[in-house]
């Protein structure tokens, strides 16, 4: 039953938060965060009929993912930490959104492997909206040139994502997203987590990344 409310209580506060500023529960995908927590947890999410996921690894969405689709039909998996160019085509088989898109030899590998296979997972330029150091994505003042860039090399951009600082407020990092989508006409806006989706989909989010809201918090998978 935890799991039952756990999800049901965010579709609601998604609901009731889109609802605020006009907009539709639909308009927002709510990706379950199941990285390192334990294969029982996340069957009892795709139990409850939930089908979209966020994992952080490829090697870790390798190690559970495909037995889940064996049973489950329409599970939508979302890489939403940093990617190995090394792991790309791997990636590319394992999953339907990457949100980690940061760098521009990532992006000459996606589009060499989207001419090799003819399909592209959608595509999410991660932006770091704080400017720091440790952490992965592009770089505000250089998001313009980096989403023209992909777009020349023929790879189809579905929007933008950030990790505010924890010591920031959010809101302030999600106007900044907001504002580099629009300008560049991009829709998608990967934004907000457990403690913060409520202010990013006031902010425009499309997609909210939320775990331990739903799962509790994370354990070493058994």
């Amino acid at each position: 039953m935890e799991f039952k409310v756990g999800i049901q209580d965010i579709s609601d506060r998604i609901a009731a938060a889109a609802s605020k500023v006009g907009r539709s529960r639909e308009s927002v995908k709510l990706i379950a965060v199941s990285k390192v927590q334990p294969n029982a947890r996340v069957a009892a999410v795709l139990q409850e009929g939930h089908r979209c996921f966020g994992e952080n690894r490829v090697q870790e969405a390798a190690g559970k993912w495909p037995e889940f689709r064996e049973g489950f039909d329409d599970i939508d998996l979302h890489l939403i930490g940093p990617l190995q160019t090394n792991k790309a085509r791997q990636a590319f088989d394992l999953f339907q959104s990457i949100h980690s898109l940061d760098r521009p030899k990532l992006a000459k590998t996606f589009a060499r492997l989207a001419q090799e296979t003819g399909y592209c997972p959608e595509l999410f330029v991660q932006v770091n909206t704080g400017e720091e150091a440790q952490k992965a994505g592009i770089l505000p003042s250089e998001a313009d040139a980096f989403i023209k860039d992909c777009k020349a090399l023929d790879l189809s951009i579905t929007g933008l994502m950030c990790i505010p600082p924890v010591d920031e407020e959010p809101s302030l990092h999600f106007a900044l997203l907001s504002k580099i989508a629009k300008r560049n006409g991009l829709d998608g806006l990967s934004m907000g987590m457990s403690s913060d989706f409520e202010k990013a989909i006031r902010l425009g989010a499309t997609h909210v990344r939320v775990g331990s809201a739903i799962f509790g918090a994370r354990v070493a998978a058994p």
